[in-house]
């Protein structure tokens, strides 16, 4: 987003809005931004059935932003974040999953620690528990949290006997039980790269596109909501009590005032923060996930992660499947998923930390093909550690890749959703998908206080499966990657 000099101010809405019980007239929110945290505010607002809502995206299309590809219900790729981090992202995602129900990815994720490691992969057991306790009681208290599976089946240990009893099973088709699902790890896991025993969770996989596809197709179904895609904020001023956007789409320049503004800018969210006078501390990472083509892949896999210390050459290493041999592929180190220079603060002068040239140019520009290659060879030899038949992998399409903001100056910080401003102004500031909605639900909490809703919300709309699956595999073919990273995978 660039905001340019001001020019004069060419036409308003509404300039001063009281609570809408005595508004004459609709009060109007504008969300800058139409990423997952945009997009699910918008969607929030526009349930309440009482505001219009305007959702402002620069690019072609909704949820463009960062790679996701794991729901996170229960934080366990991290050994670093707190218990409550943990509890939070579970909550988090079981909500995501109601009010995206098309998006998820069934199958459970596999949690190895390396014998090169530290770690004891006892020492996840106490924290296992306290999620599935905490699962168990959210199912409890309504039926319909089950998101996950039967909550007494949230984690399962597997011990080296067990899994050298099912190198020699046949594969399944379609996996029915925990053993199942882990024959394809146990014909090509190195036994001896692991301490044992290895946990299987119940964190199941996210469709970037499907979300994206969702967000979409809910939001056409409410007229009260105008999406704006192709659309670039210029400036942004106070005007009475609200606020005044002028922006440019289709080569013309335009204003709208609104009574509320939300600022989902993603990882640029410190830009719209400056330009409004909103000092703020946060950092910036970016980060990059690779695809592999393993055409030698037997069976339906699991999601597996082998912690590791981040930002050393024994990284965390997380493999992600999505059918026919693609593999999405992390690796915590400098040379893989991280970068040198990659995470960056704000400082006193600004809200927006300042990303490197070059890797501010791979988001607006895209990538040399020669560090593609590069990249995504060493996260292929990276997992290869682990399971050498992956050596056998090929670079499998471009990255995934984008910046995520980290409000404050914790780097582990996981759970994150909103903040407030001073004048009608709210940023989210999302690290994980899941929290988007949590961000949402705040900002209509603020709004049912200064009387604007009153609570009663529309129902939402139902959307179609397939209708979710079609447009999602015409968004990812559209950003030129692979129709599978679109396609439900697991169950």
């Amino acid at each position: 987003m660039t905001f340019d000099a001001q020019t004069e101010l060419q036409s308003a809405s509404l300039t001063q809005a009281q609570p809408a019980s005595t508004h004459a007239v609709r009060p109007r929110v504008g969300i800058i931004g139409g990423g997952v945290a945009g997009s699910t505010v918008a969607l929030r607002l526009a349930q309440q059935g009482q505001l219009d809502v305007v959702l402002m995206e620069q690019g072609p299309s909704l949820v463009n932003g960062p790679p996701m590809c794991h729901l996170h219900a229960g934080g366990n790729l991290y050994r670093e974040i707190s218990d409550e981090q943990c509890l939070k992202l579970l909550k988090q995602s079981i909500d995501t999953l109601k009010l995206y129900p098309h998006v998820v990815n069934v199958r459970p994720t596999v949690i190895a620690v390396p014998t090169r490691d530290a770690g004891d992969p006892m020492a996840l057991l106490p924290r296992l528990e306290k999620l599935k306790a905490a699962y168990a009681e959210l199912v409890a208290r309504d039926p319909d949290n089950a998101r996950l599976g039967p909550p007494a089946h949230y984690y399962r240990l597997f011990d080296r006997q067990q899994l050298e009893s099912l190198r020699d099973a046949p594969l399944p088709e379609v996996p029915q039980s925990p053993e199942q699902w882990m024959v394809p790890l146990a014909k090509s896991l190195d036994f001896d790269s692991v301490q044992w025993p290895l946990v299987m969770v119940q964190e199941y996989g996210l469709s970037l596109f499907r979300v994206a596809a969702s967000a979409e197709l809910s939001l056409a179904q409410f007229p009260q909501v105008e999406v704006m895609c192709r659309t670039r904020l210029l400036d942004a001023k106070p005007r009475g009590a609200g606020w005044a956007l002028q922006f440019e789409q289709d080569g013309q320049s335009r204003t709208i005032t609104v009574d509320y503004l939300v600022n989902a800018c993603g990882y640029r969210t410190g830009t719209l923060d400056d330009v409004l006078g909103e000092p703020r501390q946060r950092l910036v990472e970016f980060k990059a996930a690779y695809l592999a083509h393993w055409p030698e892949a037997q069976g339906t896999w699991p999601e597996v992660i082998f912690h590791g210390a981040r930002g050393t050459p024994e990284g965390m290493a997380q493999l992600t499947p999505y059918g026919n041999g693609l593999f999405q592929l992390h690796g915590m180190t400098e040379s893989i998923t991280l970068f040198k220079s990659g995470l960056v603060a704000s400082d006193g002068h600004s809200a927006q930390p300042r990303l490197a040239p070059e890797l501010e140019a791979k988001i607006q520009r895209g990538w040399p093909e020669a560090v593609v290659d590069t990249r995504s060879r060493a996260a292929i030899a990276h997992m290869s550690h682990f399971l050498p038949e992956f050596a056998n992998a090929q670079p499998g399409g471009k990255p995934l890749f984008g910046a995520q903001q980290i409000p404050g100056t914790d780097p582990s910080l996981r759970a994150a959703d909103v903040s407030f401003g001073r004048q009608r102004y709210a940023r989210t500031e999302i690290v994980k998908a899941s929290s988007a909605l949590t961000a949402a639900n705040a900002i209509v909490a603020q709004l049912s206080e200064q009387g604007w809703v009153d609570g009663q919300e529309l129902s939402l709309p139902a959307i179609n499966r397939d209708e979710v699956v079609a447009r999602a595999v015409e968004l990812a073919e559209s950003r030129h990657y692979p129709k599978q990273l679109a396609l439900p995978s697991g169950g």
